[in-house]
């Protein structure tokens, strides 16, 4: 074979390699900031839950306060 086809086909070679790692790599470090930002999501809905539940709680004692008040 001539070098200048072998030296074709190893950086035809390198290319691709060098490309398919790149890919697998970003996709890698895609999927876990996306598992990071999910975590993040889930402990910012459950503070809102939690925030709920304390504002029913406390529409109950305000009743309550104002019940012990008019007695």
């Amino acid at each position: 074979m001539e070098p200048e086809i072998v030296v074709a086909m190893v950086s035809l070679i390198g290319t691709l390699g060098g490309s398919l790692l790149g890919v697998l790599a970003s996709s890698s470090l895609t999927r876990y900031r996306i598992e990071q930002l999910e975590k993040k999501v889930q402990a910012h809905n459950t503070l809102v839950e939690r925030t709920y539940q304390l504002e029913g709680r406390m529409t109950e004692v305000e009743h309550d306060v104002r019940d012990l008040k008019s007695a």
